[in-house]
């Protein structure tokens, strides 16, 4: 006999959130922070560097290179679907925002195939509310629409999806493909051909986004699952459908793992980058990192757990909880043995947030209440804060925040946009109505508890990317410091040799400065080489300083810091002629 289901839930609190607000939601998360800005530093500005360099033919598309560099991760994938969106796009898109073009669709995807992923588990025997003896328990359906909303909700809500999730690198990619995976192993085997075609972009995309052994595991334990758990009675099925149907779906899903473990081998894309001995033990960093950036999904996971015991223990196995607590498993271990260990959380988080939904029909009315209130309270705060400080920068009343800003951020000079002003004032006073509407009285829908971390979270991230992003973009971008680069230089050739930068540095001057870039190393490289111009970290000012003495007739002729980080400078020497003498 099945243990008992915790959730006791009327059709009454299973009312849909409007699709239109939902959408609405969804875009207001989405497209913030993809659109007018620059590229930043560090992997953001890295990617567009290869994605660039491929676009124009100036390297290999099987192995990229920046000024000589190879990338320092080996998925290929998120280089090619920013290369190919570069080249399709019309002249009328520039290059930064057409290579983010797919990425926006991967965040997308991201979102749907949650969405999806949830709808099915909770459509599963094992995740249905208990029966009423006189009826009005939730319809399966309308049971399973609330719940997919609320694990959507859980996901937007969470704080470590907003920049990650905005950043045109492998990680999207990873998190995208993850979501895929998670959808097959939730949907098979009612949705047979969708979801085997969701295993097989999630676990190639897994391997080509340089994440092999994550698709591995995966992969292997959601097939395992599928075979296991399908010999339930299932409202998909008919009464008919062969009961060894699961095992057939489950060895096909293993085989699309077997097939993306050997496309790896043939690649040879096995790595295995396990912190060092000394990262491995920051513990607090690891507890502060995992407190935060999966906040508020991680608590409603731990009390779904927690109620849901029985279930998880029991000999039945329950896919529902069973899968989204596979992938939440796989993405722990990763965290607690790789670097970096927030990119290795990202992947988690769509299987993190299901798990926190199935908490919503267990909630008592005061762990509700103490989520609405300390909702309200942060984002409000939030939000009062980032227009307080825009409002400073704009007027200089009041005059601290704006003293704050200049001293942190030197040279900067705020800038009004009309378009950027209305859109935080209309998604302010969305959030306003919103708060009135939760507030106003009592609601039923068991999504209702997520969505103010949701809208706020949604709020706080819109708000940042239009009033803030002059600031932001000054702050995070290379395109200040090559601005002042480009003052010192003047007119000059087209070429400069670099020694020391990062990949980061190296995709900042090739972008912004349009200038061949030569690494150098050795002496007789730089006397070679017709460029009159040398660019170096000043980190490596004794190197370069070796390099230059030793290749003769060089000089030091500026130190030029990026305007928000003192540690990131860069030297700038310059061949003297030779009939001038050397200072």
């Amino acid at each position: 006999m099945n243990p008992p289901n915790p959730a006791i839930v009327t059709q009454g609190a299973v009312r849909p959130l409007p699709r239109w607000a939902l959408l609405l939601l969804c875009i207001a998360y989405v497209v913030p922070g993809f659109v007018a800005r620059a590229p930043w530093k560090n992997a953001d500005v890295t990617a567009f560097g290869y994605m660039l360099e491929l676009a124009r033919g100036t390297t290999a598309w099987m192995s990229p290179s920046l000024a000589g560099m190879a990338p320092d991760t080996d998925g290929l994938l998120p280089y090619w679907l920013g290369a190919l969106a570069v080249l399709a796009a019309p002249p009328w898109i520039s290059a930064e925002m057409a290579a983010r073009l797919p990425f926006i669709a991967l965040l997308a995807i991201t979102l749907a195939a949650t969405w999806w992923g949830m709808y099915h588990l909770a459509r599963s025997p094992g995740a249905q509310p208990v029966a009423f003896a006189f009826g009005g328990e939730a319809l399966p359906s309308d049971y399973a629409r609330a719940m997919a909303d609320g694990a959507l909700l859980a996901l937007l809500a969470c704080l470590g999806l907003a920049q990650l999730s905005h950043e045109i690198t492998s990680y999207l990619t990873q998190l995208a493909c993850t979501a895929l995976v998670f959808f097959a192993a939730a949907s098979l085997p009612h949705r047979r051909i969708v979801s085997l075609l969701a295993a097989a972009f999630g676990l190639f995309g897994l391997v080509l986004s340089g994440a092999p052994t994550i698709a591995v595991l995966l992969g292997g334990g959601s097939a395992l699952l599928v075979a296991c758990t399908a010999c339930e009675p299932d409202r998909f099925e008919s009464p008919s459908a062969p009961r060894h149907s699961g095992w057939i779906w489950g060895l096909v899903l293993a085989g699309l793992t077997a097939l993306a473990a050997g496309l790896a081998v043939a690649l040879d894309l096995w790595r295995w980058r396990l912190a060092a001995e000394g990262e491995a033990k920051e513990w607090q960093s690891l507890v502060r990192l995992l407190i935060w950036f999966a906040w508020p999904a991680w608590p409603l996971a731990l009390w779904t757990l927690w109620r849901w015991r029985r279930q998880i223990a029991s000999k039945t196995l329950h896919r529902h909880l069973l899968v989204p607590l596979w992938f939440v498993l796989v993405t722990l271990a990763a965290t607690l043995t790789t670097q970096p260990a927030d990119r290795a959380l990202l992947l988690g988080l769509p299987a993190l947030a299901t798990l926190a939904a199935f908490a919503l029909p267990t909630l008592r009315r005061a762990i509700a209440s103490l989520i609405d209130w300390f909702t309200l309270l942060f984002f409000s705060a939030s939000a009062i804060t980032i227009w307080v400080i825009w409002i400073s920068l704009q007027t200089g009343v009041p005059a601290k925040p704006a003293s704050n800003v200049a001293r942190l951020a030197p040279g900067f000079t705020p800038q009004f946009s009309t378009v950027a002003f209305t859109l935080a004032l209309a998604a302010t006073a969305a959030w306003c109505a919103l708060v009135w509407w939760r507030a106003s009285r009592n609601r039923n829908e068991i999504w209702k508890s997520l969505v103010l971390p949701a809208s706020g979270a949604a709020l706080g991230w819109l708000l940042l990317m239009t009033l803030w992003l002059p600031l932001l973009d000054y702050g995070r971008s290379y395109r200040p410091q090559v601005e002042n680069l480009s003052r010192v230089l003047g007119p000059t050739p087209g070429c400069l040799l670099v020694h020391g930068l990062s990949r980061a540095q190296l995709a900042g001057l090739q972008y912004h400065g349009g200038w061949r870039l030569h690494t150098v190393s050795r002496p007789d490289q730089v006397q070679a080489s017709a460029c009159d111009w040398l660019v170096a970290d000043l980190a490596a000012q004794p190197s370069v300083s070796r390099l230059a003495a030793s290749a003769e007739g060089w000089r030091q002729v500026a130190i030029l810091p990026r305007p928000t980080d003192k540690n990131d400078q860069l030297l700038v020497m310059r061949r003297t002629p030779a009939d001038t003498p050397t200072p």
